[in-house]
């Protein structure tokens, strides 16, 4: 099983930026995905971006597509969220996790098998 760390996250003004770690340990195979989840307060958690583990495949929820890029650093096991302009509605906990197999249609909680502690995000208005 991946265990999974996040890092990064913290109190920004809306139209601002911020950077998302997560740190990655066990063996990851190239055909696993690596993603982002939010839950916001009184909501559910839900998707907002997966990479896969070899190769450039992405996927991204609408509401965070050509505002967020996630991306990956195979040799030290990360993965990066860059969160650009963002609005109060990103405020969440992020949840970093990892599913064994990357489909763009495996966008769901369930779908994924490690998850990490997660780490706040506010954006203040």
């Amino acid at each position: 099983q991946i265990q999974l760390v996040e890092f990064g996250g913290g109190l920004v003004q809306a139209r601002g930026s911020l950077r998302l770690l997560c740190a990655a340990s066990g063996y990851i195979f190239s055909s696993d995905a690596l993603g982002w989840f939010r839950q916001a307060p009184g909501k559910e958690r839900e998707f907002v971006a997966a990479i896969m583990w070899s190769g450039t495949s992405t996927n991204y929820a609408n509401s965070v597509k050509d505002r967020f890029i996630i991306f990956r650093d195979n040799a030290k096991k990360m993965v990066y969220l860059q969160m650009n302009s963002l609005k109060p509605e990103d405020t969440a906990v992020y949840y970093c996790a990892a599913d064994r197999q990357y489909s763009s249609s495996r966008i769901g909680v369930t779908d994924f098998g490690s998850w990490g502690q997660g780490t706040q995000v506010t954006v203040s208005s």
